[in-house]
């Protein structure tokens, strides 16, 4: 309980809330990270706990940016680090060897589930695939592609019905050419018995699959996506500052590092901008941005309505709050190149990723781009997990404590007595040995989902 100095009147102040430390004025900005965060509705005491009832955000539609580079701090590597990966006929490397069963329509769904029950493999299932148009389609096929093409998987199923609008035809023109030793195909309609067709097919790709050996490579080969979920007022001080930690030290190392969810870039946009490699990638990012707020407001919704129930009851106010402390997931690095959903990670260092907070949605998108495995900070918690290891890191002692099947590390020692820079060497250790093949939760618990974004019609 916090002392209302006014009058002595108790103020109910829930872990992780704010309180003023000075007087703040109806109309002034309220600072937090050193940046505002919005502004005073009415008189606020020192003191006072500063929430919704008196806080509102800034935010406005599309900005006009100028670009002020700055020059981004610099940060080491941890010596000469590598993991024990499985280099792919392509050069890329999985972290893992599974065999994957791809869906090109949501209605095999079942029959995908019912293979991966029956021989091991692992099946996504997704509504879509059928009587999408236009960017939805070509989003699908390109998340899909991305899905077919991840070093993660040593093996891939292709499953199709016959008759959908991504049909097998269709896909495989989006698709390009495969191995035809790691990537089979099967329709469920010009099959007799589409269950053991398909499990005669994944014996084979298992096959393909085990002659593959880990190998030592260099850490640089690490590509890892940054997601933060239901946030607390911690989220901004632990978790996320020590992602951003983890980040720049294995870029330092000459691996690459994905963040997304734009909507949680708002109001906290320009620190990236400022630290663009050049005006091009400035100019991308800024049309990411003004793209997202554009695509709220053409569905009749204001921009600044983030952040969720959750964010709110963990201390959470506006969006300028949840950004300022989500973007520290993408540390102090150089921004090299903005991808948009569907497209591969092609440079080492800080990329920015297209896509929405949704949690499952951002999981999906960062997988298709070809992260190995993904850091997920929460303040609140999530058993979510996508097909790549999904690393999540509790922002408090409370959340790591009362999750132990969620929750991988704890960031909450930081509000005890140990250093950002301990943290972050631990964090870079635990990410190696995931890599190495160590299960997080959600592989252990079998906590693997995709969603694929969409925004236009279904017929």
């Amino acid at each position: 309980m916090q002392i209302d100095p006014r009058d002595n009147v108790e103020v109910d102040l829930q872990t992780g809330h704010k309180i003023a430390l000075k007087d703040i004025s109806e109309g002034e900005n309220i600072i937090k990270y050193g940046f505002p965060i919005g502004h005073a509705t009415q008189n606020i005491s020192k003191g006072e706990s500063v929430h919704t009832h008196n806080l509102k955000t800034n935010l406005m539609n599309a900005v006009e940016y100028s670009y002020s580079p700055t020059v981004p701090t610099a940060f080491d590597c941890y010596g000469s680090r590598s993991f024990m990966g499985y280099i792919r006929e392509d050069g890329s490397v999985g972290i893992r060897n599974d065999v994957w069963i791809i869906n090109t329509v949501g209605c095999v769904n079942k029959i995908a589930q019912r293979l991966a029950q029956a021989t091991g493999a692992e099946s996504f299932p997704h509504p879509f695939g059928c009587s999408q148009l236009g960017d939805d389609m070509h989003n699908t096929q390109k998340v899909l592609k991305g899905m077919v093409n991840h070093p993660n998987a040593g093996g891939i199923l292709v499953l199709g019905l016959g008759c959908e609008n991504n049909n097998m035809e269709e896909f495989c023109r989006v698709l390009g050419r495969v191995n035809p030793d790691r990537v089979k195909f099967l329709n469920a309609q010009d099959s007799h018995n589409e269950l053991v067709e398909g499990a005669k097919i994944i014996e084979q790709l298992q096959l393909y699959a085990d002659t593959f050996n880990r190998t030592e490579v260099p850490v640089s080969k690490l590509k890892v996506g940054l997601k933060c979920g239901g946030s607390d007022g911690f989220s901004g001080i632990t978790a996320n500052p020590l992602v951003g930690r983890f980040s720049d030290r294995l870029i330092a190392c000459g691996g690459s590092s994905v963040l997304t969810e734009v909507p949680e870039m708002f109001g906290a946009e320009t620190l990236l901008m400022e630290r663009c490699q050049n005006r091009e990638v400035f100019d991308k990012t800024v049309k990411l941005i003004n793209n997202f707020k554009e695509y709220f407001l053409r569905h009749g919704q204001v921009i600044y309505e983030n952040p969720s129930p959750g964010n709110k009851s963990g201390g959470i106010t506006t969006l300028e709050e949840k950004s300022l402390g989500c973007v520290q997931k993408g540390g102090r690095a150089t921004v090299v190149d903005v991808l948009d959903i569907g497209d591969i990670i092609t440079k080492n260092g800080l990329n920015l990723l297209n896509g929405p907070g949704n949690d499952i949605v951002a999981i999906t998108n960062l997988m298709s781009a070809g992260v190995q495995l993904i850091l997920f900070t929460t303040g609140r918690g999530t058993p979510v997990g996508a097909p790549v290891p999904t690393v999540k890191i509790a922002s408090n002692d409370r959340l790591f404590e009362n999750k132990p099947n969620w929750m991988d590390f704890n960031a909450g020692s930081l509000l005890e007595n140990k250093s950002m820079d301990e943290m972050a060497e631990k964090l870079f250790d635990y990410v190696i040995r995931v890599a190495n093949g160590e299960q997080t939760k959600n592989e252990i618990n079998g906590y693997k989902e995709i969603s694929i974004f969409k925004d236009g019609i279904i017929l």
